[in-house]
C-alpha cells in the first residue's frame, strides 16, 4: 500500500520562495516516477515537475527555471522548491507516485513512457499554495 502526504503549503507574497514536501510511505520505495501536479478552480490539473528513478527531471514550461523537484531516497521524501512565486502559481498542489513501467506502442514499436506522460497510480491529498501580489 502506498500513502503520500504533502505539506508546506500556505500563503506567500509574489517573488518569495516556498518548499513543498511529500512523504511517500510504502513497503517498497522504488517508484518509476514521482511528480508534482497542481490544479486551480476552473482549470485542468497540470503536471508541474517530474523525477524518475534515474533522477532525470522534467518541468512544465510555466515553472522551468523557477521550480526544482528533488527527492531524498533515504527519507522517502519528495520536494518541490518554488522560487520567484507568481499569483498564477496559486493552486492546490498534489504529489503523485507511479510504480511499474508503462509503454507507448505505435507501428509495432514500443517505448518506455516518460514521467511527464505517466499515468500515476497514487496521489496525495494536496496542499494549498496561495500567492498574493
Amino acid at each position: 500500500q502506498v500513502h503520500l502526504v504533502e505539506s508546506g503549503g500556505g500563503s506567500v507574497q509574489a517573488g518569495k520562495s516556498q518548499t513543498l514536501t511529500c512523504v511517500v510511505s510504502t513497503e517498497t520505495y522504488s517508484s518509476s516516477c514521482l511528480g508534482w501536479f497542481r490544479q486551480s478552480p476552473g482549470k485542468e490539473r497540470e503536471g508541474v515537475a517530474h523525477i524518475d528513478n534515474s533522477d532525470t527531471t522534467t518541468y512544465a514550461s510555466s515553472v522551468k527555471g523557477r521550480f526544482t523537484i528533488s527527492k531524498d531516497n533515504a527519507k522517502s521524501t519528495l520536494y518541490l522548491q518554488m522560487n520567484d512565486l507568481k499569483p498564477e502559481d496559486t493552486a492546490m498542489y498534489y504529489c503523485a507516485a507511479g510504480y511499474g513501467v508503462q509503454t507507448d506502442c505505435s507501428g509495432g514499436v514500443c517505448s518506455r513512457r516518460s514521467c511527464a506522460r505517466y499515468d500515476y497510480n497514487h496521489w496525495g491529498q494536496g496542499t494549498q499554495v496561495t500567492v498574493s501580489s
